[in-house]
C-alpha cells in the first residue's frame, strides 16, 4: 500500500463498477466454501484410517500412536473448519477485517498496516489488501495447527485441472522433445533463436488461462479449449502491448557480454499458477537452458498456500513426479514425449541450474515497488538484483506490480511500477488481463476494447479486463 497521496487510489470491494465486488461477493465465498469441503473429506479420509488402524490391531486396549495422531489430526481439522467458517460468516455480513493473533514478522507487518488504514470491513475495503488478508488469514488457520501445517486445501484441486490439461500437456510435451533434439543436433540460428524464445514466451503467457481462481465455476472440461498451438495463434493479435523485443534484445546482449569471459547468465521466474500455467513455463525455462540464453534459472514460488493455484516449492517437485507418473497421465502413446520433459527438468535440477528459491515477501501485502534497497522488499532485491531478467508471470504478479491503482490505462507501465523502474532489476511481466488495473495502452484502444467487447454480447462494457481475452507483455530495464 502507498501512503502518497499524488498517486490513484486502489480499487475497492464496493465500487460496483469494478471485479472487485463480484470478487468479494461470489468468487471469495466460494474459495472459502471449497476450502471447507476439503477439510471435511480429509478428516473423513482420517476417521477411516483410524478405523482400519484398529481393524490392524492387536487388540491391545492401549491406542497406537499412529492412531493418537490420526485422532489429534481430526479434532485439529473441526478447529480449522470452525475458523474457516466463521470466516465465511465475516466475509458475507462485511464484518470487519480482525487482526492477526501471531508474532511471526509478516502477521504483525499486516496489522500493522491494517491498523494505519483501517478499520476496514470486507466487502468495502481495498481489493487487493483484502485479498491478500483473506489467503494470509486461511494460511495461518492451517500453520497454527501440528497435524495440518503443511497442508494445501487447494491440492486436489490443483491435481484435477493438471489432468483435465492433458491434451496441452501432450502436445507441448511432444512438441519439445522435437526442438530439444534439434538444440542439440544443428546450429540454431539468431533468428530461429528469436522466433523460439517469442513462441516460448506466448507458450508461458497463455498458460495462465488456467487460472483455478478464476475458473471456480467452469468445468474441468472446458479448460482444454483453453490450450494449445491454434489458440496461441489466434489469441496473438490480442496482446495489447509487447514489449518482448526490448527483453529479448537485453538478455540476448547480456549472454553476448559474458560468453567471452566465462560468465553465467540468470533468468528468474517470480511463479503464478501450479498446473498447466507452470509447466508451460518450465518448456520456456528448459528453452533457455537448452538454447544456451541462460545458464542458470530460479524460480520463485510462494511459501504458503495462495490465491488458489498459485506454485508452491512442493509443487515444483510435484510436477516432475506427475510427469514421470504413468498413473497420472495414462495414455501409454505419449509416456516417452513426458518421460523426456520430467528427466531433462529432474537433471537440471540436480546439476544446480534450475533452483527454487521463495521469500515471505510474496505473500505479503506489499506491493512490488518495494522491492528496492530501502523498502519491505529489501530481501528480495538483494537476490533478483543479480539477475539477468526478471520474469513476472500472471495476474496477482502484475496487479503487484503496478499497485493495483486506478490509473489511466495510459499510463507508461514504468511510471505505473514505480520505484522498481530504477531499481536496478530487469522486469519482465507476462500477464493475461484479469482484473481492471490495467496499463500502457496507446491513446484510443480503452474504447476500441470497450466497444468490441458490447458487441460480443456484454452488457458491461468494462468487461474485457476481467475475461482473460487480452494480454499484456512489458518491460523495463531498471535504469529510468
Amino acid at each position: 500500500m502507498t501512503a502518497d497521496n499524488t498517486l490513484p487510489g486502489p480499487y475497492l470491494n464496493n465500487d460496483k463498477t469494478s471485479f472487485a465486488w463480484p470478487s468479494a461477493r461470489e468468487r471469495w465465498p466460494s474459495i472459502i466454501e471449497s476450502i471447507i469441503k476439503d477439510v471435511q473429506q480429509t478428516i473423513e479420509e482420517t476417521v477411516l484410517a483410524i478405523e482400519k488402524e484398529k481393524e490392524a490391531g492387536t487388540g491391545n486396549e492401549d491406542p497406537s500412536v499412529k492412531i493418537l495422531l490420526l485422532q489429534e489430526k481430526v479434532e485439529e481439522g473441526k478447529v480449522i473448519i470452525t475458523q474457516t467458517t466463521q470466516l465465511l460468516e465475516d466475509l458475507k455480513n462485511d464484518k470487519p477485517l480482525i487482526p492477526f493473533e501471531g508474532t511471526e514478522a509478516d502477521l504483525l507487518d499486516y496489522n500493522k498496516e491494517l491498523a494505519r488504514i483501517g478499520p476496514l470491513t470486507w466487502l468495502t475495503a481495498p481489493w487487493l489488501f483484502s485479498e491478500c488478508f483473506m489467503y494470509r488469514k486461511l494460511a495461518s488457520f492451517f500453520t497454527a495447527q501440528k497435524r495440518w501445517v503443511t497442508y494445501d486445501p487447494y491440492a486436489r484441486q490443483k491435481d484435477d485441472a493438471f489432468k483435465a490439461s492433458k491434451e496441452g500437456v501432450y502436445e507441448l510435451a511432444h512438441r519439445y522433445k522435437e526442438l530439444a533434439h534439434q538444440l542439440k543436433t544443428h546450429r540454431i540460428t539468431p533468428e530461429s533463436q528469436r522466433l523460439l524464445f517469442k513462441e516460448f514466451t506466448d507458450i508461458s503467457l497463455w498458460g495462465n488461462a488456467t487460472d483455478l481462481s478464476l475458473l471456480t465455476n467452469v468445468s474441468l472440461d472446458d479448460i482444454k479449449t483453453l490450450q494449445g498451438a491454434e489458440t496461441r495463434k489466434k489469441n496473438e493479435a490480442n496482446i495489447l502491448a509487447n514489449d518482448l523485443e526490448k527483453a529479448y534484445e537485453s538478455l540476448l546482449a547480456k549472454r553476448e557480454a559474458t560468453t567471452p569471459v566465462g560468465k553465467t547468465v540468470r533468468v528468474d521466474f517470480v511463479l503464478d499458477n501450479a498446473g498447466f500455467e507452470f509447466f508451460a513455463d518450465t518448456a520456456f525455462i528448459l528453452y533457455l537452458l537448452d538454447s544456451n540464453l541462460a545458464d542458470t534459472v530460479i524460480v520463485h514460488p510462494k511459501n504458503y498456500p495462495w490465491f488458489v493455484s498459485d506454485v508452491l516449492p512442493i509443487d515444483v517437485l510435484t510436477l516432475f513426479s506427475h510427469l514421470s507418473n504413468k498413473n497420472f497421465f495414462t495414455d501409454a502413446e505419449h509416456r516417452d514425449d513426458l518421460d523426456a520433459f520430467a528427466d531433462r527438468l529432474v537433471k537440471y535440477h540436480a546439476d544446480g541450474k534450475l533452483l527454487i528459491r521463495t521469500s515471505p515477501f510474496w505473500t505479503t501485502y506489499h506491493s512490488f515497488d518495494e522491492i528496492r534497497s530501502d523498502g519491505a522488499g529489501k530481501a528480495v532485491w538483494e537476490d533478483l538484483k543479480d539477475s539477468d531478467l526478471v520474469v513476472f508471470k500472471g495476474d496477482l504478479n502484475h496487479r503487484k506490480l503496478i499497485r493495483d491503482l486506478e490509473w489511466p490505462r495510459t499510463t507508461p507501465f514504468k511510471t505505473a511500477i514505480g520505484a522498481l523502474a530504477t531499481s536496478g532489476i530487469k522486469v519482465l511481466t507476462l500477464r493475461t488481463i484479469k482484473a481492471d488495473v490495467v496499463v500502457g495502452l496507446e491513446e484510443g484502444v480503452e474504447a476500441e476494447l470497450e466497444k468490441k467487447w458490447v458487441e460480443m454480447g456484454n452488457e458491461n462494457k468494462l468487461g474485457w479486463a476481467y475475461s482473460g481475452k487480452w494480454a499484456v507483455i512489458q518491460f523495463s530495464d531498471g535504469s529510468n
